[in-house]
């Protein structure tokens, strides 16, 4: 190992930094001159795509089997956000179960974890089983997503951070992109709840593909590094003014993506447009969402994490506050587009920026707040547009696209202060 900066002594040998001295501080001469992002495929980007699948397998139908059991419209929904309410409740008691196992074991628990709470949704005769079936898919959701990205912030040199981590988001975007087509053929071929098997069958194959996938460069230095032992609270503590500014534009890029399914489907029948050419929209903007995420983060890379998280913001931001303005398909097609864009061009954004900023001493816990920051963004989302969408629709969808500018503003503000590779002068200083 190599001293690229910083003032720790590194070892002759490959062994974990000492705590305190951050990895960005260490160049592996093996791992940090031979990384590629394809020997992240077999362990990190296949088993998510697979993982993925299944989720997106399940959400079309998940109110649909509510509605089956005899849930009213409103208890459907309720169930659907079980699914989110699991995931943020899981997401700091999962850093322990991965600071305590490991990353990789992490994620084969949750697999096996989700496996069967989708095979408790497919077998489920009441509505309280369906409830607590789902509650336990987000929590695996929870864990599995923190083991991967800690995975991944680990054991990427920081020359390729960015890359990396909007790989990871595309990953995700593809599987709940192929996910609602692998259901559908399931369906046709079984009956509606066949959905489930799915789910079930992805956590299968992401259990075997993690048991047999070779591990990047790097991969053992970190497994063997010593545990952590700091407090949630202790993070805090020493991280709050970050996580009450940089965090909190985190915050706003959550809750305007999530806004955004929303936004579309409210809209497209304020105007009487059909379930049918919304879900052709719905698609096609997913699709540009989708094939966004790779050019990203070279761009990250190499300008800087302003280049990507500013742009997208404002375009994602902007686009929404047009929709009241469009009148038809075509004229809600094209906003929509714009919205994938800028939605995929931010693929990875908030990963990377956690990346850059976690403690190398306490990464895992630091992680699964900075990940509580933008989870619980992406809950409030939709529930701010639902209440002010009682008074005014339109309203409801341009505030929406107002917190994605707030967003844009709060990242361009904090970032330099708190990332090493927020700018292009900075990616020079920091990676020379």
């Amino acid at each position: 190992m190599v001293r690229t900066r910083g003032g720790c002594d590194p070892g002759v040998t490959p062994v974990p930094p000492p705590l305190g001295c951050g990895l960005d501080d260490y160049v592996s001469v093996d791992g940090g001159s031979s990384f590629t992002l394809r020997s992240l495929a077999p362990s990190v980007f296949i088993p998510t795509i697979i993982y993925e699948i299944g989720n997106g397998a399940v959400a079309p139908v998940l109110a649909l089997t509510a509605l089956e059991l005899g849930a009213s419209p409103a208890v459907a929904g309720v169930v659907v956000a079980v699914l989110g309410l699991g995931q943020l409740l899981a997401t700091i008691p999962s850093a322990a179960l991965v600071n305590r196992i490991g990353d990789r074991k992490a994620m084969v628990m949750a697999a096996v974890a989700a496996g069967v709470g989708m095979m408790a949704s497919y077998l489920a005769g009441h509505l309280v089983v369906l409830a607590v079936a789902t509650l336990l898919v987000g929590a695996c959701n929870a864990v599995f997503y923190l083991a991967r990205q800690s995975f991944v912030t680990l054991v990427v040199p920081a020359s390729s951070r960015a890359a990396a981590m909007s790989t990871l988001g595309g990953t995700h975007r593809i599987g709940l992109f192929l996910g609602p087509f692998v259901g559908a053929a399931a369906i046709q071929v079984i009956d509606q709840r066949a959905a489930f098997l799915v789910g079930a069958a992805t956590a299968v194959v992401t259990v075997a593909v993690l048991a047999v996938a070779p591990e990047p460069p790097l991969a053992r230095t970190i497994a063997s590094r010593p545990r952590e032992t700091g407090s949630v609270l202790a993070v805090w503590r020493e991280h709050g003014r970050l996580l009450g500014t940089l965090g909190v534009a985190v915050f706003a890029i959550g809750a305007v993506r999530a806004a955004r399914p929303t936004v579309v489907p409210l809209w497209a029948d304020h105007i009487g447009l059909d379930a049918q050419t919304t879900s052709l929209i719905f698609g096609i903007s997913a699709a540009i969402d989708v094939v966004m995420f790779y050019p990203a983060g070279r761009i990250m890379d190499r300008f800087g994490r302003l280049w990507i998280a500013v742009p997208s913001m404002v375009l994602l931001g902007g686009s929404i506050i047009l929709v009241p303005l469009t009148t038809g398909p075509v004229s809600l097609a094209v906003v929509t587009l714009i919205m994938g864009a800028g939605n995929g061009l931010g693929s990875g954004i908030v990963l990377t920026l956690g990346a850059d900023v976690a403690p190398r001493d306490a990464t895992v816990r630091f992680l699964s707040q900075w990940r509580l920051m933008n989870d619980s963004g992406h809950g409030a989302g939709p529930l701010l547009v639902a209440a002010v969408a009682t008074w005014s629709l339109g309203g409801a969808i341009v505030g929406a696209g107002v917190v994605g500018l707030l967003a844009a503003a709060a990242v361009a503000r904090w970032a330099p202060r708190w990332s090493p590779y927020a700018t292009a002068a900075m990616v020079r200083a920091n990676l020379r």
